[in-house]
C-alpha cells in the first residue's frame, strides 16, 4: 500500500531520461556530477554526500531545463544517505 508519493516507482522521474553511473557525459547528455567526476553542475565536488542530497533534485530539475536530450548521473557511494540518494536515482531513471 502506498502511503507518500515518493514511494511510486517514477515520483522523481524528469522528463528526460537519465542514465547513472556515469564518469563522462555523451554528445547529448548533460552530466550531473560528484566528487572527482566534475560534471557540468555538481552534486558535491568534495564527495559530501550530504551536500549531494540537499542539491539533488535541484540539480535534477536544472538538467531537466536545459537543452541536451538526456541526463548523465556521476556514480553515488552506496554508503549512508548515499543509498537513499542512489534509490531516488534509481526511481528517477525508472521508466
Amino acid at each position: 500500500m502506498l502511503t507518500a508519493p515518493g514511494q511510486l516507482e517514477s515520483h522523481y522521474a524528469p522528463r528526460k531520461s537519465l542514465r547513472l553511473n556515469a564518469i563522462e557525459a555523451g554528445s547529448d547528455e548533460w552530466l550531473i556530477g560528484f566528487g572527482e567526476v566534475a560534471g557540468n553542475i555538481t552534486l558535491s565536488a568534495s564527495g559530501d554526500l550530504v551536500e549531494a542530497a540537499a542539491k539533488l533534485f535541484d540539480l535534477l530539475h536544472a538538467a531537466d531545463a536545459n537543452d541536451t536530450a538526456k541526463i548523465a548521473i556521476a556514480p553515488i557511494p552506496s554508503e549512508g544517505i548515499g543509498e537513499a540518494i542512489n534509490d531516488r536515482l534509481r526511481r528517477a531513471a525508472y521508466r
